[in-house]
């Protein structure tokens, strides 16, 4: 590798690092709508990759270990994004555009924080399966994933 492409490869690598390795507690937004948009961009892009996922489960995609264990590493980065992004000020009502957070989310902090801690917990879980190579172990974790995202929409998110 030259050194030249090697500048290029650092100079675009950069941005990425410092996006990747940002704390959360220092996470800005220019508006309370940007966080918004960033956090539900974090769970449109996780809930496609797990429907990658649940396709393999399913037997409608065949198991490929190498793209299992890329969509779970994809979650598994995905996963601790978008709650940076909840900070006061960022509730249904107080943004502009569609907002689907409940108010119990700033009102019981603690009661969120610990359920994404769950999803975070099984987002581990699932990437040792795809890590695995078992499908089985693959279609337990995925589950209980799911189970973790279906409790926080049950209990923070609008029907």
């Amino acid at each position: 590798m030259s050194i030249q492409s090697l500048r290029f490869s650092l100079k675009a690598l950069i941005p990425a690092l410092a996006l990747v390795t940002a704390s959360p507690a220092m996470a800005q937004f220019a508006k309370p709508e940007d966080a918004v948009k960033y956090r539900q961009s974090a769970f449109v892009l996780m809930g496609a990759h797990m429907g990658r996922l649940a396709a393999v489960v399913k037997g409608e995609t065949p198991y490929n270990r190498d793209e299992v264990v890329r969509n779970a590493a994809v979650i598994g980065t995905l996963s601790s994004l978008p709650w940076q992004a909840f900070p006061a000020g960022t509730e249904s009502g107080k943004t502009p555009g569609k907002n689907d957070a409940l108010p119990v989310i700033w009102t019981e902090n603690a009661k969120f924080k610990s359920a994404a801690d769950r999803m975070q917990a099984a987002v581990a879980e699932l990437n040792t399966a795809a890590q695995s190579g078992n499908p089985e172990n693959l279609k337990k974790a995925l589950g209980a994933t799911s189970q973790t995202c279906k409790a926080c929409h049950d209990d923070f998110r609008k029907k």
